[in-house]
């Protein structure tokens, strides 16, 4: 009874903050040094529970009661890191926080994998994601167009295909049109359009224009394949406004490059004929080998133009790309698919190169040949002739058309264009000494093969 109440009063007296031990400070004592603290009265014996309990913790003890110099508060917190309730206690800790995170996964049906792994979000500026979403809705419209040309092996005598290049072109309308350049499909014996979706058809010339580089195709392929180009307008373009490029340059599909609009109303000759095409558009988009035929867009994602040629001295992408606007190209390719050619007026005549114009010290356009049954020979022009002692006589030299001034041949074919079949023109020729007006009704340009 005496060694309860001395228990207690040990116990009151260790956490009582009016204590002054040099420790003031909550220390978790063993039982068994309050007992060695306070011995029992000398009438009452020691229990046997009590004495081994002693024991064995000065056993465990590092550093002896007796022999220790340090402080008391040290010596107890080296018997208390040694208590095996405390470990216990620990391990406990451990087990209950172990478990709960284990509950807290299964309710959230987390995966293990990622729950502790933090992926910070992609984050994209305002334009990167306006350019990935047009490449994304466009890409479907844009196609790959392969040139077979037939070559008969040398020993055998076998005709077979092989690819002579390719370009590429983008979907007009649900009924299978693609849209080209003329120069993509020319000397073709055989053509075939690969699709977004890589699914390969063989393709039908439906009708082209030499003089515009303009080409319209026609595949059988299934309506949920084709998607048609958003169609919009050339005519209110600026300088500076940006420009979005897809095709498939070297052969790489689906290639999108950007830029600027460099420049406008530019005019370059088409490759087949020379006629000059003009209102071209000139952008600093990246436009090599393989972009001829593919779509020029504007920011909204509308065709403002096709890619058609590069200047370069090497070949590739010098920054100077052009375009064939899109108003010019509607035009032409209606009349493709309605007719399957363009009806575009001519004069009937072959003139001379503009520098050998130039060497005669006047300004206008020779007429080399001004063939009976054409426009020009029927309204009585001359043509370029020698005479009996081989001396040449030069022809009628184009100076005006309705009133127009004709420096070039590129002036004439832009008057021409501007006419349509059956009009009335008023040509004004040099001849001789003298010049002459002579009324000429225009007539369609020859059917092409």
């Amino acid at each position: 009874m005496a060694a309860s109440s001395s228990l207690i009063s040990t116990n009151f007296h260790s956490f009582s903050p009016l204590s002054r031990s040099p420790c003031r400070k909550f220390l978790p004592f063993p039982l068994s040094k309050s007992f060695s603290r306070h011995k029992p009265a000398a009438s009452a014996s020691p229990s046997p529970i009590l004495s081994l309990l002693h024991h064995k913790t000065q056993k465990r003890s590092l550093i002896p009661p007796h022999k220790s110099s340090c402080p008391p508060c040290l010596h107890k917190l080296l018997l208390a890191t040694k208590n095996p309730f405390s470990s216990v206690v620990e391990s406990l800790l451990i087990v209950c926080a172990s478990a709960a995170l284990s509950f807290s996964l299964f309710i959230a049906d987390v995966d293990p994998a990622s729950a502790f792994v933090v992926t910070p979000p992609r984050k994209l500026q305002s334009d990167e994601l306006a350019t990935v979403q047009l490449f994304q809705e466009n890409t479907p419209s844009v196609v790959y167009i392969t040139n077979l040309a037939a070559r008969q092996d040398a020993f055998t005598l076998d005709v077979f295909e092989v690819p002579q290049g390719s370009g590429s072109g983008f979907v007009w309308d649900a009924d299978g049109h693609i849209v080209t350049n003329y120069h993509v499909i020319r000397g073709a014996s055989d053509l075939r359009v690969t699709l977004a979706d890589q699914s390969t058809y063989d393709a039908k010339v439906v009708g082209f224009d030499q003089d515009k580089d303009v080409a319209v195709l026609r595949v059988d392929a299934p309506k949920e394949k084709l998607r048609p180009i958003p169609i919009g307008q050339s005519a209110d373009l600026l300088v500076g406004q940006k420009v979005f490029a897809i095709g498939n340059p070297f052969g790489l599909d689906h290639t999108l490059t950007t830029g600027v609009i460099s420049g406008l109303r530019r005019e370059i000759s088409s490759a087949a004929t020379g006629r000059p095409i003009q209102d071209v558009i000139q952008t600093d988009a990246a436009i090599n080998p393989g972009n001829s035929g593919g779509p020029l867009l504007d920011s909204t994602g509308r065709l403002i133009g096709i890619n058609t040629a590069i200047y370069s001295p090497s070949g590739a992408s010098s920054g100077v790309g052009f375009s064939i606007p899109v108003d010019t190209v509607s035009g032409i390719v209606d009349q493709l698919v309605k007719f399957g050619k363009v009806t575009r007026p001519i004069l009937g005549i072959k003139f001379a190169p503009d520098q050998s114009v130039e060497q005669l010290g006047v300004s206008g356009v020779l007429v080399l040949d001004a063939p009976a049954n054409g426009p020009a020979g029927k309204a009585g022009l001359l043509p370029t002739k020698r005479d009996t002692y081989g001396r040449l006589i030069l022809g009628d030299i184009i100076t005006s058309v309705n009133g127009k001034k004709i420096s070039n041949g590129s002036d004439l074919y832009r008057i021409l264009d501007q006419c349509k079949v059956g009009d009335k023109v008023i040509v004004e020729v040099l001849r001789g000494d003298h010049k002459e007006k002579i009324p000429v009704v225009l007539e369609p340009k020859a059917d092409e093969t």
